[in-house]
């Protein structure tokens, strides 16, 4: 979920044509779960192959991707590596919330309201290893860079597009902001039900009158991913308290300087590679048709748009996509 800053931060929105051969750090973990999040049935059950494993994800990963790059976006997938202490506390919240989401569900389909259904199936959201694993195969299998973080996933996009090798982070968190993104967007994995936002580091502190380091102390009173924030403060609040210089340290029970640093000094390694590669096609078919069941015909087509994204690449010498 990350830290709600919604209600004080104003995105700019922008057009998908102004991402046309711009490098983007894509937070994979965020990513996919929209897709399990979204791509669901009727009664909100995952779209599953014929031995019941969950496709969703692999259902967004492969076409959504595919609809970026007709665009002209050179995504990047940037995977979580295991979570730091502090964010344990919020995982286990999670998979509570999910638990209690799945008793909603099925009450909700045993009184036949498949609205009521859908929108609790929506919580539910499990994201596993294996999928994880299957998620890496197929971007892969495109030609597409997938870059492991040691730690937080977004904190590496951030890290990344700060040293200027990507244009931008893409991620519906607004934790971006606080780890240092330059630019953040919001919204490029939805099919076009939203609008393209983009987030400018800059231009935020700049409305608000702060420094980072006072938006991230924002975010901690309002709660992040590594801490619960102050019971009744929410966005605007906190950005009074901040602006005041009366920062409540008292009404934390942990320190907050270990939390500051998670966003001012994380984990982050430069070793990582971004090289596009051809496509596999007889990997992705054995991917998406052999293991998981998928139309053959629409694979296929997905297949053509690939194609003519590499054909037109190198009509105007963008070898670096393959």
């Amino acid at each position: 979920m990350g830290v709600d800053l919604r209600d004080i931060v104003t995105a700019k929105t922008i057009e998908i044509s102004e991402l046309r051969n711009k490098l983007i750090a894509i937070d994979a973990f965020n990513a996919i779960y929209q897709f399990l999040s979204a791509l669901r049935q009727s009664d909100g059950t995952s779209l599953k192959d014929s031995h019941d494993n969950i496709t969703s994800h692999l259902s967004g990963l492969f076409y959504r991707t595919i609809r970026q790059m007709k665009f002209g976006i050179k995504p990047i997938y940037v995977f979580d590596g295991k979570p730091v202490d502090l964010k344990f506390k919020t995982l286990e919240k999670r998979s509570s919330a999910k638990e209690a989401a799945k008793e909603k569900w099925s009450k909700a389909i045993d009184e036949g309201n498949l609205e009521d259904a859908r929108k609790f199936a929506k919580r539910t959201s499990t994201l596993t290893g294996e999928m994880v694993g299957e998620s890496k195969n197929l971007l892969t299998a495109m030609g597409i860079p997938c870059v492991q973080a040691v730690n937080d996933g977004e904190a590496l996009c951030a890290h990344i597009c700060k040293k200027g090798d990507v244009y931008a982070v893409a991620t519906q968190d607004y934790d971006a902001l606080l780890f240092g993104a330059p630019k953040t967007l919001r919204n490029l994995t939805f099919t076009g039900d939203r609008e393209l936002e983009m987030l400018n580091l800059a231009d935020v502190l700049k409305n608000l009158g702060i420094s980072r380091e006072q938006l991230i102390d924002i975010g901690i009173l309002v709660g992040t991913d590594f801490n619960d924030g102050v019971k009744g403060v929410g966005p605007k609040t906190a950005l009074k308290i901040v602006k005041s210089g009366k920062f409540p340290t008292e009404k934390f029970n942990f320190d907050v300087e270990d939390i500051r640093k998670i966003f001012t000094s994380p984990n982050v390694s430069d070793e990582y590679n971004i090289e596009f590669k051809d496509y596999n096609e007889d990997e992705i078919f054995k991917i998406l048709c052999d293991e998981h069941d998928f139309s053959r015909e629409r694979v296929k087509n997905g297949m053509d748009e690939l194609r003519k994204v590499k054909e037109e690449s190198m009509q105007k010498g963008l070898n670096a996509w393959f």
